[in-house]
């Protein structure tokens, strides 16, 4: 053979292989019927430029694992929570409808307002009285009191949009609420999301994305009372009163099957959180978080068109086992950004965004600010990791997270079966 024409194969077959190494054509099943939704050619860059392209991004090192095969999620992401680097990623900022993940974004923004959680509210008629036709109830009813502590069990067990809209009152109104949340996604540079009610019910021009959702996942997270919600398999909640003004109560059920195992799910191990939700226009969502062996991930699935039943955790389960298999041998597609106001100058947490979306309102390379604390709605400080361990104070007043807080604890808490 001429070495000319050596030369030029050894160049094409290069080029596939390189090819190959971002997107393995047999990793994921696409529906490609000409009438499927298609994510749009341009999306926002946030997190590194592969993660604005169309399709499955990933980069294999030699002995990675190949992608799970039928992958059937409009968008999904795999993510390591303490570092932020995305392992492997699919249409990540396809702006789409996100059911009742939002509530994680919703939990994030009010819950350090709404303290302490022993505080009690008393319901009133108009504050259940906009709730959406189908909506996900935990049984809140007028005229009794409930704590802090029992509505969010309501959102986070039963995705209750009941207690969503009592807890907005409490927070001073839903419109309130809806701005309020919008401006904490802008701080986090969750900038594909569209907030327009806060519990996530379908609404016109609502939109959240794979990206946007985990960077919620992974800021509330940080927060104690959020990881003990979203880590909860059962509870009692109160319920109605009985002659004398005794309550009674009732059980309530976690509605992530990964977290609790029902309806014949497998539950998933190490699972700690976060949340699933389900509307006939967005479909099935969800975002769950895991630790095996010291290593903490976070997985976001979006609107899968399978038929199987419980296709989003099936498809979540594959992505945290393949990721978890993966780690340290792919090269990073993109990384989970720090919030607006996290000061990266110590080399802690993801680096700030490259570049800005395409609607021009990415941040600025390199661009810093002063660091929030844990507890602020201005961002989560600059550790990032998901959970809490022991906490340094430094100089400035600087919150960092030490070390992760032990996840496996939450799996013991789990139901026995």
């Amino acid at each position: 053979m001429p070495a000319l024409k050596k030369t030029a194969l050894t160049v094409i077959s290069a080029a596939l292989l390189s090819s190959f190494a971002i997107a393995p054509a047999s990793a994921v099943g696409r529906d490609t019927s000409d009438d499927a939704p298609k994510p749009p050619a341009g999306m926002s860059r946030v997190g590194g430029e592969l993660l604005g392209r169309s399709g499955t991004q990933v980069q294999l090192k030699s002995g990675a694992p190949v992608l799970p095969k039928d992958l059937t999620g409009r968008s999904w992401i795999v993510a390591d929570a303490e570092n932020g680097e995305v392992l492997a990623s699919h249409n990540a900022h396809w702006r789409l409808p996100p059911a009742s993940t939002l509530k994680m974004l919703f939990a994030d923004t009010v819950m350090p307002a709404l303290q302490p959680k022993t505080r009690e509210y008393t319901v009133r008629d108009e504050d259940l009285a906009d709730l959406g036709e189908g909506s996900s109830l935990v049984g809140i009813k007028e005229d009794l009191s409930y704590t802090v502590h029992d509505l969010w069990l309501g959102v986070f067990l039963r995705s209750g949009n009941d207690a969503v809209h009592v807890l907005s009152a409490m927070y001073g109104g839903v419109p309130k609420t809806v701005e309020a949340m919008q401006t904490h996604a802008e701080e986090l540079q969750a900038l594909d999301t569209k907030v327009v009610s806060p519990d996530g019910y379908d609404a016109p021009d609502q939109v959240s994305s794979a990206y946007d959702l985990t960077l919620f996942a992974r800021s509330g997270l940080q927060k104690a009372d959020f990881r003990e919600y979203c880590s909860t398999a059962e509870a009692q909640f109160p319920g109605a009163e009985k002659k004398g003004g005794k309550r009674e109560s009732f059980a309530i059920q976690n509605t992530n099957r990964l977290l609790t195992g029902a309806d014949g799910v497998e539950p998933y191990k190490g699972i700690a959180g976060v949340k699933n939700g389900y509307t006939s226009h967005a479909g099935n969502t969800f975002t769950g978080v895991a630790e095996r062996n010291g290593k903490v991930l976070l997985v976001t699935v979006m609107n899968p068109s399978s038929d199987e039943t419980h296709a989003v955790y099936k498809e979540a389960a594959s992505l945290l086992d393949w990721g978890f298999e993966a780690s340290g041998k792919v090269t990073p597609v993109g990384e989970l950004v720090p919030p607006k106001s996290a000061d990266t100058g110590s080399g802690k947490g993801a680096p700030a965004a490259q570049g800005k979306d395409k609607g021009g309102h990415g941040p600025e390379n390199g661009k810093k600010a002063v660091a929030a604390d844990e507890g602020g709605s201005g961002g989560v400080g600059i550790a990032l990791g998901i959970v809490g361990g022991v906490l340094v104070l430094l100089a400035g007043g600087v919150f960092l997270v030490n070390r992760r807080w032990p996840l496996p604890d939450l799996v013991r808490r789990l139901p026995r079966r």
